[in-house]
């Protein structure tokens, strides 16, 4: 004997599609770049060279022998990668607060000059 629908199953399937995702917000193109690791300027810096190696590798594939050649380094081969980060990380920084700041004045406070009540 087939099963009948009961309401609580109608009534679930109307739930989901209610609470389907809306999409993200438009970005605003002159918001400032978020910083970037030490392992992202290392896999800039190397990515060529690791390329050249392996000519015929794959996207997945350069990311994994960046990855493995990563752990491979020791902190002393790291370190200019990790100072890079972080003046990266100073001027992320810096420009975000340079940002909301703007962000914050251009929309305004909304209080005006009526404090004297």
């Amino acid at each position: 004997m087939p099963k009948e629908t009961t309401k609580t199953t109608k009534r679930k399937a109307a739930d989901k599609s209610e609470k389907a995702p809306r999409g993200k917000g438009k970005k605003d193109p002159k918001a400032p770049k978020r910083a970037l690791s030490a392992y992202m300027f290392f896999s800039q810096d190397w990515r060529e060279r690791i390329k050249a190696e392996n000519p015929d590798a794959g996207f997945g594939e350069i990311g994994k022998l960046l990855g493995a050649k990563w752990k491979e380094l020791d902190d002393s081969e790291k370190k200019p990668y990790i100072e890079q980060a972080a003046r990266d990380k100073t001027r992320a920084e810096q420009e975000k607060s340079e940002y909301d700041g703007k962000k914050a004045h251009d929309s305004g406070s909304g209080d005006g000059d009526d404090d004297d009540e």
